[in-house]
């Protein structure tokens, strides 16, 4: 099975974001990353949190070796973030999106 999506499904990130149990540094990242991502397309984006305790072998598969790590499997080349995932602007460069404007969210046309 490969972790890329269909091809006409259009452009698609395909993320992992593996966290260590309820730790709090855990649901920061989790929480940083749901702000990060509420702020692009939903559909643009596949998200699966995996926590490495419940599910060792999908650490191991992907070289995770501290947590929380954020992966970008797709589109390549796979990228991976550690941390809480505060910084917004290292998180969206580090996945190779371009942050959304406030103007472009409300929908107001760009005067340049």
């Amino acid at each position: 099975m490969s972790d890329a999506p269909d091809a006409d499904a259009g452009p698609k990130y395909v993320l992992r974001l593996y966290i260590t149990g309820t730790t709090p540094r855990s649901l920061r990242a989790i929480a940083n990353l749901r702000q990060i991502l509420s702020t692009q397309p939903s559909e643009l984006f596949d998200l699966q949190v995996i926590d490495i305790y419940q599910q060792p072998e999908a650490a191991s598969e992907h070289q995770i070796i501290a947590a929380p790590t954020l992966v970008k499997l797709f589109p390549e080349p796979v990228r991976r973030i550690i941390g809480d995932l505060s910084d917004n602007a290292r998180v969206l460069r580090g996945l190779e999106i371009e942050p959304r404007s406030a103007e472009a969210v409300v929908g107001e046309p760009d005067l340049e």
